[in-house]
């Protein structure tokens, strides 16, 4: 496994039967981490047709890590009835930093999905807007947000060494 690429599921925040079969880790509204049917080994070679698909035109090697939330978000700060909330971005990081570790993954290697489409235009994963906001810090603008992620990431890892 080589890099990790983050979502959110636009759904509610209960991981339902599809987030399970794309996603190889899910983080509910409680913060409760699911594990989805694939395990992260299973998207070392796509071309078998066992995989988690979370990430169009980056699979191999991706492992797909899901926030239960966003249903309704349209782009618009105040739409959606179900926001990320803190403890779904916390235990986030934490589940990247772990992941991370066990497979030996540097963080600058931990994309969102909209990083990976925007630096792979030619993907089905161009254009994805998850995530390009995080309800519990508003200053945080679209751009910042991969940057931000990263960041926290990497203050999880330093307290598992």
């Amino acid at each position: 496994m080589n890099k990790i690429i983050v979502h959110w599921t636009a759904g509610t925040y209960t991981p339902n039967a599809v987030d399970l079969e794309h996603y190889h880790f899910l983080v509910d509204g409680d913060g409760n981490v699911h594990r989805g049917k694939y395990k992260p080994e299973d998207n070392e070679d796509c071309t078998d047709g066992y995989y988690a698909a979370h990430t169009g035109g980056g699979n191999t090697g991706a492992i797909g890590v899901a926030i239960c939330a966003m249903a309704g978000f349209t782009g618009s700060i105040k739409a959606g009835a179900y926001p990320i909330t803190p403890v779904q971005l916390e235990a986030c990081f934490k589940l990247c930093a772990e992941l991370c570790k066990k497979y030996n993954i540097q963080v600058e290697n931990v994309w969102t999905h909209y990083e990976f489409g925007k630096n792979h235009p030619s993907t089905t994963s161009a254009r994805k807007i998850d995530i390009i906001h995080l309800p519990p810090y508003p200053t945080v603008k679209s751009n910042e947000v991969g940057g931000f992620i990263r960041n926290k990431i990497k203050w999880y890892l330093q307290k598992l060494k």
